[in-house]
C-alpha cells in the first residue's frame, strides 16, 4: 500500500538526483541484502570520453510498476518522449504502448485496475504540485476523478478485493487531507475520514475499520494514532517522553496488527508491530541503521523490508510466516528499487540501479532461476565503462563530528592532472545524498569535475542525533561542514585546491547562497538551483497543505513571527552585498515550495555588486526540472558556467 504522507524533513527537497527527471517522492530504493551496493562490474579500459549533456539526457528515465489483471503486462512511467508519460509493455519484454501522450505536463502512472484494462495516472499543471488523479478508460479516454482548481489529490491504493480505491484530497480544507473511498466501477465516492485535527494520513486496514494517523510535533518527534472507524474513537499508540519518531507502514492482511517504524529509545528506526486486540507492541526487526520501509504482499505471503545502510538501501524479502529469506537469482550488482509483487504473489517487478547503470526494469516469476530484464535505459551514446563508481568517504568537521559523503572521482583525475571540484549539497534540510546512478554527478565527472555529495549534519540516514544536529543552526554549523568538505577535497592529490565550487538544489541551493554570502572567500563559484534566499518569505509562503507540519518547520529553521531577526541574519538576500564570486541561479517559474521571487531577488541583489550572475528561468517547471529539453538547457548552461568561472578564470578575452 502506498503512503501519501510527506516525510517530515523532506518538505523542501527534490534531491539533486531527482533534478534529472524523477517522479517526486519516490518509494525508497532497496538493494538485495546479500549484494553490495555498487555499480555493474564494468572494467574501465579507456580514458573517459567527454560527452555533451544531450548524451546523458538521452538516457531513458523509467519508474513505477503495476501488473495488469492477468499479470501479462506492466504499467510504468517514462520520459522517453521528453515528457513523463505512462506506458505499458509485456511483462516478458517487448514494445511499449503509450497510455498517455502529454506534450506539456508530466504524467505518472499510479496503478492498473485489478479487474480490467483501466489505469490510474496523476499529473499536476506545469510543476505546481496540485496533482489530480485521472482514470484512463479502456477505450483510451481520460476522466479527472478529482476536479477542482486548487485541490491536491493523492492516490493511496486499491482495496484488497479491487472493488474500490482510496484517495486523499484537500478539497474541503486546503490545509488538510481527507480520505475518500471510490467505487472502482462507478467512481462514486464516500468520505471515510474527515481530517479536522490536522493529521497526516497513514495506512488503511484491509477491512477499512482502522486508519493510522500521524501527528507531527517537531521534525524528530511525532505520535501515531489509530482511528477506529467503527466506534468513531481514537487510540494514542505512542505516548512517550522525549523525542521519538514513528511511521505507520502497513496493516497485516487480516487487519489485526499494524507494522510501524520507531526510533524510540534508540538512534535508529526499528520495525515494530502493534497487536490491536491486546494493545501490545513488539519488535519485529532492528539494525544499526534506519529501517525505512516495510510492506506485505497481497495476502501477506511475503514481507518486504528496506534498510538505509550508509548511503545505500538494502531490501530483505522474506516469507512472512517463517521469516525465511526469499531466494533471488543472481542480478547485476546495485540497488533494487520499486519492488512490486503481483496480486497473485507469483511474480515480482523491480528495478536495478547502480552507479553506472540507470534504473532498469526486471520481472521475476518466483521459483524460476532467472529474472527477465525488460529495458535498456543508458543512452547508446555512452558506454558504462566511461562512467565512474561512487564511494563513501568521511571527514571530521570543525568540532570532530564525522561527516559522511558520496564521492565521484573522474577517471582522468590524477596527481599529475589535478581537476576542479564541487561540493554538492542535497535538499531538505533533512535529505541524503546516496549512491546509485546520478545524472548530474556523472555528467560533471565525465567533463572533468570531482564531485563530493556531502551529508552535512541534519541529513537523514545517520541516526536521530545527527538528524537533529542542524536545528536552529542553519547558516552556521551545517554551512561550516561544507567549508570543511572543501578542506577535505584540498587533501586529495588529484583535486586542484584553488578551484572548488559549491552547488545544490532547494535547501542545497540555500547552502550555496549562504556559502557565498557568509563565507565569501571559501568557494570560487556557486550554482543555486531554486534555493531559498529569504527564509522569512519562504516560511510565510509555504503551500497550505503543509499546515500539519508548519510548526515543525518553524522549530527546525525558525519562526517568522518570533524569530525575525535570526531569520534575517541567516537569509542570504539580506547579505548579498558580501557576494563577490560568480553565481548561477536556475528556477522553475511555477515552483510552489521556493517561489520565483526567492531567485529574482538574489539575482538582482548580486548583480548590483558587478559580479557575474547567470539566471535561467523555466516557464513550465516547478520545484525541479522534469522535462528533457529543460534539463539539456539547464545542465548544459551549468557546465558552460563552470568551465568559464571554475575551471577557467572568466570569459575568454578577445584577441
Amino acid at each position: 500500500m502506498k503512503n501519501p504522507r510527506l516525510p517530515l524533513r523532506f518538505v523542501l527537497i527534490l534531491p539533486l538526483l531527482a533534478l534529472a527527471a524523477c517522479k517526486p517522492a519516490p518509494e525508497p530504493a532497496a538493494s538485495v541484502a546479500a549484494t553490495p551496493a555498487a555499480a555493474p562490474a564494468v572494467e574501465v579500459t579507456q580514458p573517459s570520453r567527454r560527452h555533451p549533456i544531450e548524451d546523458f539526457i538521452d538516457t531513458t528515465g523509467i519508474a513505477g510498476a503495476s501488473f495488469s489483471p492477468d499479470e501479462s503486462r506492466i504499467l510504468f512511467s517514462s520520459n522517453k518522449s521528453g515528457i513523463w508519460n505512462a506506458y505499458t509493455m509485456p511483462a516478458s519484454g517487448g514494445e511499449w504502448t503509450p497510455v498517455t501522450t502529454s506534450t506539456t505536463d508530466n504524467t505518472y502512472s499510479e496503478a492498473w485496475f485489478p479487474a480490467d484494462d483501466r489505469k490510474l495516472v496523476t499529473r499536476d499543471q506545469g510543476g505546481n504540485e496540485l496533482n489530480h488523479l485521472y482514470v484512463i478508460e479502456a477505450d483510451g479516454s481520460e476522466k479527472d476523478l478529482t476536479p477542482g482548481d486548487k485541490l491536491k489529490a493523492q492516490f493511496i491504493d486499491f482495496s484488497p478485493d479491487g472493488s474500490a480505491f482510496y484517495v486523499g484530497t484537500n478539497e474541503r480544507d486546503e490545509k488538510f487531507f481527507d480520505l475518500y473511498r471510490y467505487d472502482a466501477k462507478t467512481y462514486q465516492r464516500s468520505r471515510l475520514y474527515e481530517n479536522k485535527e490536522g493529521y497526516d494520513l497513514g495506512a488503511i486496514s484491509p477491512d477499512e475499520r482502522w486508519l493510522a494517523l500521524s501527528k507531527t510535533r517537531t521534525t524528530v518527534d511525532n505520535n501515531l494514532t489509530l482511528y477506529d472507524r467503527q466506534k468513531k474513537k481514537s487510540i494514542d499508540l505512542t505516548p512517550h517522553k522525549g523525542n521519538a519518531s514513528y511511521s505507520a507502514e502497513t496493516f497485516s492482511p487480516d487487519s489485526t496488527s499494524l507494522l510501524y517504524t520507531s526510533d524510540e529509545g534508540s538512534e535508529f528506526k526499528r520495525l515494530r508491530r502493534y497487536v490491536i486486540a491486546d494493545g501490545k507492541h513488539e519488535d519485529v526487526q532492528s539494525a544499526p541503521w534506519d529501517i525505512v520501509y516495510a510492506r506485505y504482499s497481497q495476502t501477506g505471503k511475503y514481507l518486504v523490508v528496506a534498510t538505509n545502510v550508509d548511503g545505500s538501501t538494502e531490501v530483505a524479502i522474506t516469507e512472512a510466516a517463517t521469516g525465511k529469506p526469499l531466494a533471488l537469482p543472481n542480478l547485476p550488482a546495485g540497488e533494487i528499487r520499486g519492488v512490486s509483487i503481483s496480486r497473485s504473489e507469483n511474480r515480482m517487478a523491480f528495478y536495478v540501479n547502480g552507479d553506472r547503470q540507470p534504473s532498469e526494469l526486471y520481472t521475476l516469476t518466483f521459483g524460476e532461476p532467472e529474472a527477465k530484464r525488460l529495458t535498456t535505459s543508458l543512452s547508446p551514446k555512452i558506454e558504462a565503462g566511461e562512467l565512474v563508481d561512487s564511494s563513501v568517504v568521511r571527514f571530521k568537521s570543525f568540532d570532530g563530528i564525522d561527516i559522511p559523503n558520496i564521492l565521484w572521482k573522474p577517471q582522468q583525475a590524477t596527481a599529475s592532472n589535478k581537476l576542479p571540484a564541487l561540493v554538492l549539497v542535497h535538499g531538505g534540510p533533512g535529505g541524503q545524498t546516496t549512491r546509485g546512478y546520478n545524472t548530474i554527478a556523472q555528467f560533471l565527472a565525465n567533463n572533468g569535475y570531482v564531485v563530493l555529495g556531502i551529508n552535512n549534519r541534519g541529513s537523514s540516514g545517520y541516526g536521530k542525533t545527527f538528524f537533529a544536529a542542524d536545528d536552529q543552526k542553519h547558516g552556521h554549523e551545517p554551512l561550516q561542514d561544507c567549508v570543511e568538505a572543501k578542506k577535505y577535497l584540498q587533501t586529495l592529490d588529484y583535486v586542484d585546491g584553488q578551484r572548488i565550487g559549491i552547488m545544490g538544489g532547494s535547501y542545497g541551493g540555500y547552502m550555496t547562497l549562504a556559502a557565498l554570502a557568509f563565507k565569501p572567500e571559501e568557494f570560487k563559484v556557486g550554482v543555486d538551483l531554486f534555493g531559498v534566499s529569504n527564509w522569512l518569505r519562504t516560511l510565510e509562503s509555504i503551500p497550505p497543505y503543509w499546515e500539519s507540519f508548519r510548526e515543525a518547520l518553524y522549530q527546525e529553521i525558525g519562526n517568522p513571527k518570533t524569530q525575525r531577526d535570526m531569520l534575517v541574519a541567516i537569509s542570504p538576500v539580506f547579505h548579498a552585498d558580501k557576494i563577490t564570486k560568480p553565481l548561477m541561479v536556475l528556477q522553475g517559474k511555477n515552483d510552489p515550495r521556493v517561489i520565483i521571487a526567492e531567485s529574482d531577488d538574489i539575482v538582482a541583489a548580486v548583480r548590483k555588486n558587478n559580479v557575474p550572475v547567470e539566471y535561467v528561468v523555466f516557464d513550465d517547471e516547478g520545484h525541479g526540472f522534469g522535462k528533457k529539453k529543460n534539463q539539456i538547457e539547464g545542465y548544459g548552461k551549468i557546465l558552460v558556467f563552470l568551465d568559464t568561472y571554475l575551471k577557467g578564470d572568466g570569459p575568454a578575452k578577445a584577441p
